[in-house]
């Protein structure tokens, strides 16, 4: 088989589970300290409604990227049982279609992001003195999303091949670049334009343009099994056996991205209604939410893809032990930064917003009733990234749904008379109970360890797929 990372069949499962999982929690680190730069340039050099107008704008973009995560993560999968069936055919066929779908899919995204901002603003209820930044913000930034989709594409590619490594090197050019970037376009440094808001989202279009470009070029010269080469280039057609699969396994685990981002739009919404102070505090929160979570998510993806590669392998014993493993290490982790970051609560918030802030109080207030409910959403994290590794996607999005939908959204709102903005807070630890409990339920009772993706690990297992909650499928049809 050509270039590929690790093999995640073999080894013991701890070591390889963490080695693994380090650089997806570097990635996801620089990430959030690229968001937190970003967040600190904005509040501490355009003020409380610039930060209030990023927060809002980037319920948006996340809500955008949502429409493409499962996309990506689907791919991820396919490639990921491919590889561990040391199908190199079938890996080949899967990048092929997965290029040109993306290709198309994040142009038509991007353009849908431009022409629907406006009004989304409007229906969040964004405070009007930050509404007009929040617009110049995204308007650069849905620019630049065809390149922030097709990046994590190759990144999310490669972890898929068992090479966690080379995504975070890149992932560390990209922050320095943005970071660099940030306030040399948002203060107009030298001879470089002052653009204000709109220059955190220009500097986010040249990090990733260099980035990508930078990447492809890795790519080639390693011989990637990744990337097409003269005599390949009519694997670009559409395969639609491929793109059936990706978008029937990737659109549940899209939605459940969408509803996430929904729920926080419209959580955004609900805290709007308690003013800019509020807003901006709860912006605040949020960045240190993406830290809380960094274990739990790095964890969740690295299972996920040793699962997918095991299932091709029909190692399904190393499957049960590589869940058991990551919701030990999730829980631990998550608790570990629950408790640094309520210890360092007075320095982390200063960071954020500035000394003497109204903002600062409330934010606090946020923190102390909402930090640990991320404690269950990170163990429910693993158990989600180890059913979808089979191709059962249906039931996660089914509990996140029931969680934020049925339970969190509404328990805020029905509360809010009584408890005030208290009830939004609330609402988090409550919904991620119900998360973890659902997700607990179906790992142990559902039918996720029938269910694949594609047809060589059908092979190697010698059974029937089933999908439990997923889509029924045909005589004929791969899981």
């Amino acid at each position: 088989m050509g270039r590929r990372g690790p093999d995640l069949t073999a080894g013991p499962i701890g070591k390889t589970l963490i080695l693994f999982a380090l650089p997806l929690l570097g990635s996801n680190v620089l990430q959030s300290i690229n968001g937190s730069a970003n967040a600190v340039w904005v509040s501490h050099t355009l003020g409380e409604s610039a930060l209030a107008a990023i927060s809002n704008a980037n319920q948006i973009f996340f809500l955008m990227l949502g429409a493409m995560f499962g996309l990506t993560m689907a791919a991820n999968i396919l490639i990921g049982q491919a590889v561990g069936a040391r199908d190199e055919a079938m890996a080949k066929k899967v990048v092929g279609a997965c290029t040109l779908f993306f290709a198309v899919a994040s142009s038509l995204v991007g353009l849908a992001g431009v022409l629907l901002t406006p009004a989304i603003l409007d229906a969040m209820g964004t405070p009007g003195e930050a509404r007009a930044e929040a617009v110049a913000y995204l308007s650069v930034i849905f620019i630049a999303l065809p390149l922030v989709y097709f990046t994590a594409f190759l990144m999310m590619a490669q972890r898929g091949t068992g090479d966690s490594r080379t995504p975070f090197l890149f992932s560390i050019v990209l922050v320095l670049l943005d970071v660099a970037f940030n306030p040399l376009l948002i203060l107009g440094v030298g001879p470089l334009p002052r653009l204000g808001i709109a220059g955190s989202a220009t500097a986010t279009l040249i990090a990733q343009a260099v980035t990508l470009l930078a990447l492809l070029t890795y790519l080639y010269r390693r011989k990637s099994i990744l990337v097409l080469r003269p005599g390949e280039f009519h694997l670009l057609r559409p395969d639609l056996t491929i793109i059936r699969t990706l978008v029937f396994k990737g659109l549940p685990m899209a939605f459940q991205m969408m509803v996430i981002s929904l729920a926080a739009v419209t959580m955004m919404s609900l805290v709007n209604g308690f003013g800019a102070h509020t807003a901006a505090a709860y912006g605040a929160a949020v960045q240190i939410w993406t830290y809380v979570q960094m274990p739990a998510m790095a964890l969740g993806a690295a299972v996920s893809t040793m699962c997918a590669q095991n299932v091709g392998a029909g190692r399904m014993d190393r499957v049960a032990e590589v869940a058991r493993k990551g919701v030990i290490f999730a829980a631990i982790g998550t608790t570990v930064l629950v408790i640094i970051l309520e210890l360092a609560k007075p320095l982390v918030m200063h960071a954020f917003l500035p000394a003497g802030s109204e903002a600062l109080p409330i934010a606090s207030r946020i923190n102390a009733i909402a930090l640990w409910g991320f404690i269950p959403f990170g163990v429910a994290f693993i158990f989600n990234g180890v059913v979808r590794a089979t191709g059962a996607v249906w039931p996660p999005l089914l509990a996140m749904i029931i969680a934020l939908w049925v339970v969190r959204v509404p328990f805020a709102t029905a509360l809010q008379p009584s408890l005030g903005a208290d009830a939004v807070w609330w609402s988090f630890p409550v919904g991620s109970i119900v998360m973890v409990t659902l997700a607990a339920g179906y790992y142990r009772w559902g039918g996720w360890r029938k269910a694949r993706m594609l047809p060589t690990a059908d092979k190697v297992e010698g059974e029937a797929a089933d999908t439990g909650l997923a889509l029924p499928i045909e005589e004929g049809e791969t899981a």
